[in-house]
């Protein structure tokens, strides 16, 4: 069969290249460590975001308000604006759809 030195060196071969996969698998496990650390803490806030949200719904309408009337004072008139715009088109569109119905 093969020669007792020749054995030698492919055990020894094989013993590096065994090695060298051991090696290469930590450091993929190193890698797959540092690339999965973010996707963790994402999925931890998630996680935070899905208990807080029926509360932040909650508070969303106030805090709207509170940030606006404190950063924004002038859209006073803005706000009035869009208060009765949807009224004001429905008046205009019904106006011209009876103006279109006429004979």
């Amino acid at each position: 069969m093969y020669p007792q030195r020749e054995l030698i060196r492919l055990a020894a071969h094989k013993t590096a290249v065994r090695r060298c996969i051991a090696v290469h698998r930590l450091e993929c496990v190193v890698a797959v460590t540092r690339v999965a650390r973010p996707f963790a803490w994402l999925d931890r806030v998630m996680g935070f975001w899905r208990q807080l949200s029926p509360f932040a719904q909650l508070a969303a309408l106030p805090l709207g308000v509170l940030v606006t009337r404190r950063f924004f004072p002038r859209l006073k008139t803005l706000g009035a604006l869009l208060r009765w715009a949807p009224l004001v088109t429905g008046a205009v569109r019904a106006l011209s759809s009876a103006g279109k119905a006429r004979p």
